[in-house]
């Protein structure tokens, strides 16, 4: 049996497709398959993956039906006793297997093994980074964010999977959060600390739609905190919190696709980050936010853009070659 199985759907994905692979093609730990589940493609994505010469590769295609089907699907064909998903526009260093697979050996009462994260965009260019050390039972910290950060993070072992079932294929967004979720309730999570994962944001027009992934994220913590014990009730509105927060902060991340955001709405998200934790006020990033609202809504959403970009990359480690 395979120690390790790679699942990576894959829609319309053939600028990205062949540098996903090749970054597992290129691990360290070399006991693994990789699953690909061709989402309906209508571009070049299955001659891309046809051309790739490796008795590891499993292709399988169907019908479009989103991320969380395909997934499950992978699952279904999986053989490994450890599963862990990638995204198809998403890159690992060449020490993310074996990292977190001996962590796991580490900690055989752990389920979940995670790493931390690098944020880019399509440019290859740092957004920020994210770190994590959260050990054990995480379940209170998983309600308050997804601090996994995306869905092309963890190792699983196959029993973690099996007790918490398939991804939940009627939600629109965060249903990688919901999964992370369900599986700290039953599990311990060990971390291995160290940047192993590039996290591709992408803020298209097409992809971002800010209403469906907060509504989404609202629904997933309803049903999460009605499992919560009773000591860990009080984190909900910190998590609501932090869910409009979030949503405030991918309005001003995507600003040049979304210039017909009702700025009313993005308002209100942030007054909603305040009223569900009013400690935000003492931080002075919440007031950042606000100003960068409504400077959004006297300049032009492309201007304002730019100027956020440029700021980011002053921030930005002179020295990090985003590669993997």
């Amino acid at each position: 049996m395979t120690k390790i199985s790679v699942i990576i759907p894959a829609y319309n994905a053939e600028k990205t497709i062949l540098a996903t692979i090749k970054s597992v093609l290129k691990q360290t730990f070399t006991d693994f398959e990789i699953i690909i589940i061709n989402d309906g493609s209508t571009d070049k994505t299955l001659e891309i993956l046809q051309n790739i010469q490796d008795d590891r590769l499993k292709i399988f295609s169907y019908e479009n039906s989103g991320a969380s089907s395909a997934r499950n699907r992978g699952i279904t064909h999986a053989t490994g006793n450890y599963i862990s998903f990638l995204d198809a526009d998403d890159l690992w260093t060449p020490d993310k297997l074996e990292a977190q697979y001996a962590a796991l050996q580490a900690h055989p009462e752990a389920g979940v093994a995670y790493s931390w994260t690098y944020v880019v965009n399509a440019e290859g260019e740092l957004l920020r980074t994210i770190e994590h050390t959260y050990e054990g039972n995480v379940y209170g910290e998983m309600l308050l964010r997804s601090f996994l950060t995306c869905g092309s993070n963890p190792l699983i072992r196959r029993g973690a999977i099996e007790s918490v079932g398939e991804f939940d294929v009627t939600l629109k967004s965060g249903d990688d959060w919901d999964y992370w979720l369900r599986l700290a309730y039953k599990w311990n999570f060990v971390v291995v600390p160290k940047h192993q994962i590039f996290y591709l944001r992408s803020v298209t027009s097409k992809s971002f739609k800010l209403k469906v992934i907060r509504d989404s994220a609202l629904t997933i913590l309803d049903k999460a905190i009605k499992l919560a014990p009773v000591e860990l009730q009080y984190l909900k509105n910190i998590s609501l919190s932090n869910i409009y927060g979030y949503n405030v902060q991918l309005y001003l991340d995507s600003l040049s696709f979304n210039s017909n955001t009702d700025i009313k709405y993005v308002l209100g998200n942030w007054w909603k980050y305040v009223y569900y934790n009013p400690k935000t006020l003492k931080d002075i990033g919440t007031y950042k936010l606000l100003i960068k609202i409504l400077l959004a809504a006297i300049i032009s959403p492309k201007l304002m853009s730019s100027l956020l970009d440029s700021f980011r990359k002053t921030k930005q480690p002179k020295n990090l070659q985003i590669q993997p």
